[in-house]
Order: C-alpha cells, then structure tokens, then sequence
C-alpha cells in the first residue's frame, strides 16, 4: 500500500528536495507526494510571493512531481494523504498547519523550526500523545553523515564537555527572526550535548551573536552571524555550519558540508519512525531548541542596547502541561504509537541509498 504524503508550504525550497527524492527518484518505494497546499502567504503564514509568481511556484512543483492534487487547506487533504510535512517557513504557523493531521492521529514532520514559542511546541505533544500520533521536527544537520560521524567520535574522546557549533542567522529575517536558521546549530549543539538546558547567556559582538548554556554535562556554545559584507571589500556570503566538541580525552570537529539533497537523511528518519524501524525523537530533544532560541530571542528583544550582554532564563514549560514540566529536570520520554493503517504496512527500505548523498541548507 502507498504511503500518501501531503506538504503544506511550497515557498521553501526544502519542497523540491522532497519531491526530487520521492516523486522523481523514487528513492522510497511506496512513498509518494500526492498533494500540495501552498503556503499561507507571507508573514507569521510563512510564504513569500502571491498570486501569480506563487502560482507558478506550485504549477512547477506538479510538473516536476507528477502532483495532481492542489488543496485550499491542511483539512482538505485528510482525504487524500496518510502523512503530513509541513514545510512553511514561518514556524509561528507551524501550530496550526500541523494540528488537522495531529488531532486525526496521523504523522506528521514539521519542517524547521518545530515552531516559535515553546507553547506552541508543547501543545503540538500534547495532542499527538492524545491522539497516538507521531510528531518529529529537527533541523536537516541533525542528520548529515557529518554530524554523526561527529556524534560516533565520543566513544574516542570521551563525553562532551564542551561543545560549539556555528552557522548563519538573521534575528531581522520576516521567517520568523532568529529562529529561521539559528535552528540548524543549536538543534546539532543540543543533539550532541543531551540533558537539561540552565540559563542561556547571550552576547552581541558586531553582526554576530553568541549564545551559550550548560546542557547536561557540557557547556554549549552557539555562534550565530549574520550573512552579508561587513565592509567594503568583503566579498560576504555565509558562514559555513560547523560543529566542534572538547571531551575529556581529545577533540573532534567536522564542516557540516550541505552540498546535494541534504533533507535525504532526515526524510529517511522520519520514513523510519512511521515504520518503526527508527524510534521516535523524545519529546525533550524537540523543546529544548526551541527553548534556546526563545531565550535568545527574548533577550534580543528586551535588552538594553547598551549592555553587551543579558542572561535570560530558560523559558519554561507550561506548568499545566501534562507531559513536561521544566526542562531544569529530566524529561520524561514518550512514545508515540503509530496509527493502525502505518502499524501493518510492510517495513520500506533503509537506510538511504547509497546513490542519493545528502545535501545541502
């Protein structure tokens, strides 16, 4: 039986990728887009162009795939799809887009940010745990051979004790500020650095921002800069992701290289948790980066333009919330339960074929 994934959002190009990977190289047997709904245009909807330029967007995107089917809205292709990505760029509208699916018990990859407010993140559990669905989101270098071969140096140089990853960001992008792309190396920097997150510090130096917190056992450091020229004779462009840890026996360090299909990876973990041959992310792995970037957003937005620096609190979890009560503690795992029509599909193939590397961010 096909396995029928609906995207909503088609302004990233992060859509291409995936049906370069699913429609046109097949790379999944019995996985298919089968339907599009275009992104809530512009702003907090997390799209950008309208009308004309937006719909030749998504009539190349059908070309492209062979998609047939365009909907006006998430609710729409309940009829039509198993699964659900979310791929708009604005995480602020991540909530609501992933909700239809979530409260039908269905699966669902929420492209990054996983959204833009921990409340927001946490309700989206909340109702995935009720309704036995998966929910998974995480930045695409999560999964980069890189980074695991990052992750697998450990057992050389024994556990992390500090960790450092870097990579471009703008707090003025309209996706959403500092959470568009400081979600790439603080989703590694926390993968790599497991447990509860303590108070984020943060520091303006020129057009860079450099955020830091204890994660468990390690002190973690994320540095976020700012493409473009800083002066005349800069050529500009953007920094390159990059991840380094001191252990207590050596150091590792890796470029996070996001050259070809980069979201193969992910897709292939998120393919896996539908067929259980991957398990679920925990719900702390995917709080605690929206966590930190919410405190350094925070910061960026009440802070003294004088002070070099402000020191905010992590921001904490509902205390309402039914699954998780404060990241200062060990947080509980959950497993989501797979809806009865993915629990007896027939297992795909995995991991990704070695002729489809991953790419790039």
């Amino acid at each position: 039986m096909e396995l029928r994934v609906g995207i909503v959002g088609t302004e990233s190009s992060h859509v291409d990728h995936i049906i370069d990977y699913l429609n046109v190289a097949r790379a999944r047997a019995g996985v298919r887009v089968t339907a599009l709904v275009p992104g809530p245009g512009g702003g907090a909807g997390g799209g950008a162009g309208t009308g004309a330029e937006a719909g030749e967007r998504v009539r190349e995107l059908c070309r492209a795939g062979g998609i047939d089917l365009v909907a006006g809205d998430v609710p729409a292709l309940l009829d039509v799809a198993d699964a659900l990505i979310v791929t708009a760029r604005h995480g602020g509208s991540h909530r609501d887009l992933a909700l239809p699916f979530l409260e039908a018990g269905r699966p669902v990859l929420v492209d990054k940010p996983f959204a833009c407010r921990v409340a927001d993140a946490e309700e989206m559990l909340r109702v995935a745990d009720a309704r036995g669905a998966l929910v998974t989101s995480y930045s695409a270098l999560r999964y980069l051979p890189a980074t695991e071969e990052l992750a697998a140096e450990f057992g050389a140089i024994g556990p992390a004790r500090s960790v450092v990853a870097t990579g471009p960001a703008d707090e003025e992008s309209e996706y959403g500020g500092i959470f568009f792309y400081g979600i790439h190396p603080v989703d590694v920097a926390l993968r790599l650095a497991p447990g509860p997150v303590g108070e984020v510090r943060v520091d303006r130096v020129a057009e860079s921002i450099v955020a830091s917190a204890t994660a468990g056992g390690a002190r973690v450091t994320v540095n976020l800069v700012k493409p473009g020229p800083a002066g005349p004779g800069d050529p500009g462009g953007p920094v390159p992701f990059h991840a380094l840890a001191v252990g207590r026996h050596g150091i590792a360090a890796r470029e996070l290289p996001t050259d070809g299909n980069y979201l193969a990876p992910g897709l292939e973990a998120f393919l896996g948790m539908i067929d259980g041959t991957v398990p679920p992310l925990p719900p702390d792995d995917l709080l605690r980066p929206i966590a930190f970037l919410e405190a350094i957003d925070q910061s960026l937005k009440t802070r003294n333009p004088h002070s070099p620096e402000r020191i905010v609190p992590t921001p904490p979890l509902s205390p309402d919330s039914a699954l998780l009560s404060d990241l200062s503690v060990p947080l509980p795992s959950v497993t989501h339960p797979h809806a009865g029509y993915i629990r007896h599909r027939k297992p795909l193939p995995h991991p990704c074929p070695a002729s489809k590397p991953p790419g790039s961010c």
